[in-house]
């Protein structure tokens, strides 16, 4: 696995313990389909968030949300619709959200979450 699927997989756990910790089940992780993936799912109080997650090691290119694009975010779209097409109990209450990391090494994550981004 090369450097930068490895942080990735890093900012996603990174995530995963996030809406863990702030009263979230994860629902399903790096659920893949032929228009894109989902790179978290979970569900609080009924409702489904669909989360893109953005991880950093620095600023240097801008904040870590600034790489969720408009072609993302319509490939993101897609594949939530695919995937609500793909589970036969569909939710009818869900959203989708992204989650910044700034993961600078020897410093303590920092977190963005930002609710409704489609």
């Amino acid at each position: 696995m090369d450097q930068r699927r490895e942080f990735g997989n890093r900012g996603e756990d990174l995530a995963a313990v996030f809406f863990e910790l702030h009263g979230f089940r994860i629902v399903a992780r790096n659920w893949n389909c032929r228009l894109g993936e989902i790179d978290l799912i979970a569900e609080r109080d009924g409702k489904i968030h669909f989360v893109e997650v953005k991880t950093r090691r620095s600023l240097a290119y801008g904040n870590p949300e600034e790489a969720i694009t408009p072609t993302k975010l319509r490939h993101l779209a897609r594949a939530i619709e695919l995937y609500l097409k793909s589970q036969p109990d569909a939710p009818d209450d869900y959203q989708a959200d992204a989650l910044a990391i700034l993961a600078v090494p020897g410093q303590k994550p920092e977190y963005h979450y930002v609710e409704n981004i489609l």
